[in-house]
Order: C-alpha cells, then structure tokens, then sequence
C-alpha cells in the first residue's frame, strides 16, 4: 500500500511537469491556451510548472535514498 501511495504521490508532480512542457511547446508555436491571455505567460507558467515538478521527484528521490543511506558523501546531511 505505501508503494502505491508513493507512486501516486510521483505521478501528480510528473503531470504537472508534463503540462508544463505542453504549455512551453504550445507557446513555441503560437498556440493559445484558454485561461492564459498572453503567450509570455502561458511560456512562465509552463516554465514553473516543469521545474515544480522536477524539484519535487528530485527531492522526493534524494530523501529516499538519504533515508537508505545510498547518496554520495557530499550529499549526506551532518548532523551538528
């Protein structure tokens, strides 16, 4: 069940960076999507989209694996 969780906990995140890269091709070729008025912003939007979403898995990622201990020296965390 957790795994589960765990996967559907990544998947929000990947479409949201998936939308993300639509909204920047869309703009790339001049196709207008309904809420954004200006391609400017649909192209910001759709910049922050995907780098939300590749923060988060990347996170998620790096704290599981700081949990099992399976990170290089540099990215272990020191506990002062």
């Amino acid at each position: 069940m957790q795994r589960f969780l765990a996967l559907c906990v990544l998947l929000i995140p990947g479409f949201i960076a998936g939308y993300g890269i639509k909204l920047m091709r869309d703009t790339i070729f001049q196709i207008k999507i309904w809420p954004y008025e200006w391609l400017w912003l649909q192209f910001i939007v759709g910049v922050l989209a995907l780098v939300f979403g590749v923060w988060f898995i990347g996170g998620f990622i790096l704290h599981r694996d700081r949990k099992n201990n399976k990170v290089a020296p540099r990215f272990r965390r020191t506990n002062n």
